[in-house]
């Protein structure tokens, strides 16, 4: 097993897709991911899972049913299993998910930003 650190800018810069999830490392039974976002996400759950979002550049809204959460570089939101919520940015945002590996990005809305087989950067 080889043990190596991770640069968030140098991993960023190896892809260009949005609301595509790239797997960076593993923690225990669930995968940290990079992603970067632009625009409207789609409303979704997991039903399973919990789900963080930690913004590593840019600025991200979290909607949710009963309010909105804006996260600013440096800041991150746990959004509990089963709790309704759609990202949004306005302008490109660098974000690191942590979730259970089994999370599909678009919870139980599939839709044509669903991704089931992630790449690993």
């Amino acid at each position: 097993m080889s043990i190596e650190k991770v640069n968030p800018p140098s991993k960023m810069a190896l892809f260009n897709d949005y609301w595509s999830p790239k797997i960076v490392g593993d923690l225990n039974d669930a995968h940290i991911k990079f992603a970067k976002f632009k625009g409207e996400f789609v409303w979704h759950k997991h039903d399973n899972e919990d789900e963080l979002f930690f913004v590593i550049k840019g600025t991200l809204l979290i909607k949710l049913r009963d309010k909105d959460i804006y996260l600013n570089e440096g800041e991150f939101v746990t959004i509990p299993k089963g709790v309704e919520h759609m990202p949004v940015a306005d302008e490109e945002v660098h974000v690191m998910l942590i979730e259970p590996r089994t999370t599909l990005n678009t919870g139980n809305a599939c839709s044509e930003l669903t991704k089931r087989d992630l790449d690993r950067i």
